[in-house]
């Protein structure tokens, strides 16, 4: 997308607060970044909140993005990315269980880890304590390393390194009992 007219033509009317072209980005790029806010947040109201500071975010910084450094795309995960984190340093709320408690009903069925949706694998990754799913998110959906994460989050990289590992077996521990069990939550 480097120097792509329609992405500047786009960025230069939200730079100039222009309604059409603002809604066009909100339009856009919405669901890519709600995802982003969902999986950090795990919470779609408080994902709700984090995807409408993002774009406070966003269109006050406009004029700072450079095409030639980058993707609009890139540029806008980073913001959001940015302000999940700190909300969830905000927040700072440990959830030590493994599942909520207001599970909708159970699906039992053979090869478990073959049928289950992506829907289901997200509500899984949610389910870890805040530090493991930030960590897990920034290095295995995101793709930073962990010195980018341990600037981000300000740790050092020993500890990123070791959240991940943790995050990890967690995530493997709660596959392989699903598995056992042959059950996990659906998603309604």
């Amino acid at each position: 997308m480097l120097n792509n007219p329609e992405i500047i033509q786009l960025v230069e009317g939200c730079a100039n607060q222009d309604p059409k072209a603002q809604r066009e980005l909100v339009d856009r790029f919405s669901p890519m970044l709600f995802t982003i806010c969902l999986r950090y947040v795990g919470d779609h109201s408080k994902a709700k909140d984090v995807l409408q500071e993002s774009y406070i975010r966003i269109f006050r910084a406009i004029n700072s993005f450079d095409s030639n450094k980058g993707s609009l795309q890139g540029w806008i995960r980073k913001i959001t990315v940015n302000v999940a984190l700190k909300q969830i340093n905000k927040d700072k709320i440990r959830s030590e269980s493994a599942l909520p408690d207001n599970i909708n009903g159970y699906y039992k069925g053979p090869e478990i880890l073959e049928k289950m949706k992506a829907e289901d694998l997200l509500f899984i990754v949610q389910s870890l304590p805040d530090g493991y799913r930030q960590i897990f998110n920034l290095a295995v959906i995101e793709g930073y390393n962990h010195r980018e994460i341990a600037g981000m989050l300000d740790i050092e990289e020993v500890t990123s390194r070791s959240q991940l590992s943790r995050a990890k077996q967690l995530l493997r521990k709660k596959l392989k009992t699903l598995q056992k069990d042959k059950s996990w939550a659906s998603i309604d």
